[in-house]
């Protein structure tokens, strides 16, 4: 082989990975794509133009229109947050404390403990959903924003990832900090939380996705369209005469995604932080 033909084949073997990623990353956006574009067109040139730009200004304004004012989306966006946001604040504050206990406390069946969050990893969330709804009907709570949060206040996920960044938490800190007087939860607040933002920022990604996503649980629970979270709103752009209202529902879509993708590019840093420190590749 001649010597030009050899930094040839090196530059070919190292734009290969990039070309499949690149390749990966266009079709993963293709449908984000198709989504937006279709939200700017009239419904006669939704099938038949495909990934066309569109061709004027007005379809457009008249989709998000329809969007904002054809169902309360903005008030299902805001019921989203609240109960994402409520669903966070108590998951990370119980997974914190449970993950310090599984990492760094010794006492009798950790293990077993452990172990039975591990198995609830395992456990679909559809499986417990009976029992729960039937407790929550007993109690009257049914289309409150607790039956919407309730099921998800723990999260087996969350102490996992949490427990995996605490393991790697040096232990002669925190025995200095016993020896300076400092109780376990001056510790768990004042020494490992603070350097456990970034595994923080990487649940909540998670998290917020997996809830502002959530069609089952409040397709269940929720009684009143004022209690209707953002994937309960597409429904209403469902017509059972004259089909789906494609450009507006296209709309729709695009406006409940904006939030989640504004907030995972704030976080990405944090987000790729803490997934590389807790060792999930």
């Amino acid at each position: 082989m001649s010597a030009p033909a050899r930094p040839l084949r090196r530059r070919l073997a190292a734009l290969a990975p990039h070309l499949v990623l690149i390749a990966g990353a266009a079709f993963m956006c293709g449908p984000f794509v198709w989504m937006v574009l279709t939200s700017l067109k009239p419904a006669a040139d939704i099938f038949s133009s495909g990934f066309a730009l569109p061709t004027a200004l007005g379809p457009a304004l008249d989709n998000y229109h329809y969007a904002l004012t054809g169902a309360p989306l903005l008030r299902f966006m805001l019921n989203g947050v609240i109960v994402c946001a409520g669903i966070l604040v108590v998951q990370v504050t119980t997974a914190v404390f449970a993950a310090y206990a599984l990492a760094k406390l010794s006492f009798r069946g950790r293990d077993i403990i452990f172990a039975a969050i591990l198995f609830g990893l395992a456990v679909p969330t559809q499986v417990p959903a009976i029992p729960i709804f039937v407790a929550l009907a007993h109690a009257g709570l049914l289309n409150s924003y607790f039956a919407l949060m309730f099921p998800s206040f723990a999260s087996f996920f969350g102490i996992f990832l949490l427990r995996q960044f605490f393991m790697s938490y040096p232990d002669e800190i925190i025995d200095a900090a016993r020896l300076d007087g400092l109780s376990e939860f001056e510790i768990v607040v004042g020494l490992l939380l603070p350097s456990a933002w970034p595994a923080i920022a990487a649940f909540a990604t998670f998290s917020v996705a997996a809830h502002w996503n959530d069609l089952y649980w409040p397709l269940i629970v929720v009684r009143t369209p004022d209690m209707g979270t953002a994937p309960l709103g597409m429904m209403y752009f469902r017509d059972s005469q004259l089909g789906s209202n494609y450009g507006a529902l296209m709309a729709a879509a695009t406006i409940v995604l904006a939030p989640l993708l504004a907030v995972f590019l704030v976080a990405r840093r944090y987000f790729v932080q803490g997934v590389t420190m807790t060792g999930l590749k």
